[in-house]
């Protein structure tokens, strides 16, 4: 997994609209960019709200919000109508991004081991630098600890 301090690698990825978007678009803009396993899942729902809740408070500070999973396109679009997101959601099922940034990992459940997205949230400086990194996030708590965050640098 990457580290706080490195360049964040950028991507190019297809959003909820089919659109190409790229972090290197947003240079000069601080980005969180959160990696979740799942659309519809219960607590990819839960962090996924609680970021469209908290989103006002991201665009007060000019922060660009960015979920990323290996859902489809159609599946990101049904995802952000149905709960009303307000943010960009990336499809990635190459895993280029998921992979780049070290959160395709070895998960245990139940005893069964297998690969899959380790819930993680990184914050990108103005510069493109990884200010913060976030592993195992709770994802009903993620978007309000970032916002704290943020909060006590001002």
């Amino acid at each position: 997994m990457l580290e706080t301090g490195t360049k964040a690698p950028d991507f190019t990825l297809p959003d909820q609209n089919g659109n190409p978007v790229s972090l290197s678009d947003f240079a000069g803009k601080r980005v969180v960019v959160y990696f979740y396993p799942r659309d519809n899942t219960p607590g990819c729902t839960r962090q996924a709200c609680a970021f469209a809740q908290n989103y006002e408070g991201f665009r007060a500070k000019d922060v660009v919000v960015i979920g990323i999973s290996k859902d489809s396109v159609a599946s990101h679009l049904k995802f952000a109508q149905k709960y009303e997101l307000p943010f960009i959601l990336l499809s990635d099922p190459e895993l280029q991004a998921i992979q780049a940034y070290g959160v395709w990992q070895e998960k245990k459940l139940y005893g069964k081991v297998s690969m899959g997205v380790v819930r993680t949230t990184f914050l990108i400086d103005a510069q493109g630098n990884i200010e913060k990194v976030m592993p195992k996030v709770k994802p009903d708590t993620n978007a309000a600890d970032i916002l704290a965050a943020l909060e006590g640098e001002a």
